[in-house]
């Protein structure tokens, strides 16, 4: 009894394995083990040249590719879920997420895409929440800075994501805090000395020449990823852009008379109607950011994920695939947005009603595409300079990382006309 009781089961096995035509990598908050590593999965398939489904709104927004012993080994290597389904069953689950009564859509992901991190040198992966996953993920990219920026050097790359940079050229608005400190000190020094190799007499002249070819690159089909100061920062060096901001001790002179009344919303990408922050002593560049309003205890800090119509909306639909629709709140230098100075054909992915404040936002500039999301690290609540780096070993499910990966795989899908 117990020998046939082996062979069936042995038979089951053989059976299902030789009739499976397709793997599913599930993301579902049940079933994944790792769903920041899933995204490594799908990114070198893509590298294999292997085309990938992913099925937005079916279990956590999976992925779907042919079968082969190859990707099962890979997947176990990394330590990522999947399951065998044959070919009935997959046409099963395709049709099932056609139906129009459904908020789902499979969407083709075609060619991995060529990742460039604005970064300045001597950054370690930890330093920055994108290239701490992507390190994790097993996703290549290339560092550049504003160097390469300057001599058209993301022409060849398809995503770029900005490091927690200032481009206003108040080298953080760290004065205050940091003004004594070697390493600020250095970071002044050295900033001065390459926008002088540059051509530049100052810092804020050199980062306003590298935002507006960042800003080029969008226009002309890019796809640019901010996070925390990164993203105001960038639109108000735009708005500012022929005017001087800087208070003497970080240009050496004066500023522009009445600069605020001045600054020209039409350059800036999201935000309008927003007012400096004059005094070099406010760690805040604008009312942009809502961080010094907050009154919400980290306990509660959490924000939602709005719902998007899959086949009507496939943008802002993949870049709000996870596993929960409420994600852990987590802070920065710029941590959240003030809805009424968000200009009104931006996309608001992600929002804390309570505060009426968006945390997670998209729009369209010319032919490209950027995403802005505030705070500085999805699993450090108050990462403050110098804390220890995030061991996202501990954190492989993280919902708040997996929203940059799913801007990471943006580039790769087959693109659809976005309908509302």
């Amino acid at each position: 009894m117990q020998r046939r009781s082996l062979l069936l089961v042995f038979f089951l096995c053989f059976f299902t394995n030789s009739f499976a035509s397709y793997i599913l990598i599930p993301m579902d908050a049940k079933t994944q083990k790792n769903h920041l590593k899933a995204y490594g999965i799908t990114y070198w398939l893509l590298e294999q040249n292997q085309k990938v489904k992913w099925l937005l709104n079916y279990r956590g927004g999976a992925f779907l590719v042919s079968d082969s012993k190859r990707i099962q080994n890979e997947c176990l290597i990394r330590g990522v879920s999947y399951e065998l389904i044959s070919d009935s069953r997959t046409a099963e689950i395709l049709e099932d997420i056609g139906s129009p009564s459904k908020n789902m859509d499979a969407v083709l992901l075609e060619k991995a895409p060529k990742i460039a991190v604005y970064s300045p040198s001597g950054k370690q992966p930890w330093d920055d929440a994108v290239t701490l996953v992507l390190t994790y993920a097993e996703i290549p990219y290339d560092v550049i800075y504003d160097t390469e920026v300057l001599n058209d050097a993301l022409l060849v790359y398809d995503w770029l994501h900005l490091h927690h940079e200032d481009f206003t050229g108040q080298y953080g608005k760290f004065y205050r805090a940091y003004r004594n400190a070697a390493w600020y000190i250095e970071q002044q020094k050295n900033a001065q000395a390459l926008a002088n190799d540059l051509g530049f007499k100052k810092v804020s002249e050199a980062k306003l020449a590298v935002a507006q070819k960042i800003k080029a690159y969008v226009l002309g089909g890019g796809f640019m990823f901010a996070m925390c100061s990164a993203t105001d920062s960038f639109d108000i060096a735009l708005a500012a852009q022929q005017l001087d901001i800087c208070e003497p001790m970080f240009d050496g002179d004066g500023t522009t008379p009445n600069y605020q009344l001045q600054l020209d919303f039409n350059s800036t990408f999201a935000f309008k109607e927003f007012v400096i922050e004059r005094d070099p002593n406010v760690y805040e560049f604008s009312s942009i950011d809502q961080t010094a309003l907050r009154q919400i205890p980290k306990e509660s800090d959490y924000f939602s994920l709005m719902e998007y119509s899959a086949k009507w909306d496939p943008v802002p639909t993949m870049l709000n695939q996870n596993h929960t629709a409420l994600v852990k709140g987590f802070m920065g230098q710029t941590t959240a947005y003030n809805r009424s100075q968000i200009k009104s054909d931006i996309l608001v992915l992600g929002e804390n009603k309570l505060n009426n404040e968006a945390r997670y936002i998209h729009g369209i500039k010319g032919k490209g595409f950027f995403t802005f999301y505030g705070g500085h690290d999805p699993e450090d609540y108050t990462h403050r300079v110098g804390d220890p780096k995030t061991e996202l070993e501990l954190h492989p499910t993280s919902p708040g990382y997996r929203l940059i990966l799913n801007n990471v795989l943006f580039p790769a899908a087959k693109k659809k006309k976005q309908k509302t």
